[in-house]
C-alpha cells in the first residue's frame, strides 16, 4: 500500500451506481472482487466510449487495489476521471465507493487505472476523436 494520502470523498464523474446482491458473493459471503472489477470496467468504458465516439476495448488494468470488502446491500458507486489521451488510447482512473448502513456512510473500497483503445468496426485501433 502506498503512503500517498487518499481523498476523503470520491474523485471524478459518477458513472455507475448499483446495489451489491447475494448472487454477487464469493465463498466467504462477501462481494466477489471480479464482480466489482467488472462494474469499474463498465464505468470506465462509458467514459472511453463517450470520448472516442467509437467502439472501445479494454487493453490493461493497472494498480488495482482492493481496500475494503463490499457487503450484500451496499450501494456501489463508481467514479471515473480521464488521466491521459494517447493517439488511440485512453487511461481512466476509477474509484469504487460504497454507501453503507442506514446513515449511508461513504467508504472507498477499490481503485484502479483502466486503459482502453478506440477501435473501428473491424476491431483495429483508430485515433481517438478530440473535441
Amino acid at each position: 500500500m502506498s503512503d500517498i494520502p487518499r481523498p476523503a470523498e470520491p474523485q471524478g464523474e459518477l458513472v455507475i451506481r448499483t446495489i451489491a446482491m447475494p448472487a454477487d458473493t464469493n465463498a466467504n459471503g462477501d462481494i466477489f472482487g471480479g464482480w466489482l472489477m467488472s462494474q469499474m470496467d463498465l464505468g470506465a468504458a462509458i467514459v472511453a466510449k463517450n470520448l472516442s465516439r467509437s467502439r472501445v476495448t479494454t487493453v490493461a488494468v493497472d494498480g488495482m487495489v482492493f481496500l475494503n470488502p463490499v457487503y450484500v446491500g451496499d450501494i456501489v458507486n463508481c467514479h471515473a476521471k480521464l488521466l491521459k489521451i494517447g493517439r488511440t488510447s485512453m487511461k481512466i482512473d476509477v474509484e469504487a465507493w460504497v454507501q453503507r448502513g442506514k446513515d449511508g456512510t461513504l467508504l472507498r473500497v477499490t481503485e484502479g487505472v483502466f486503459t482502453y483503445v478506440a477501435i473501428d468496426d473491424s476491431g483495429r485501433p483508430h485515433p481517438v476523436h478530440r473535441s
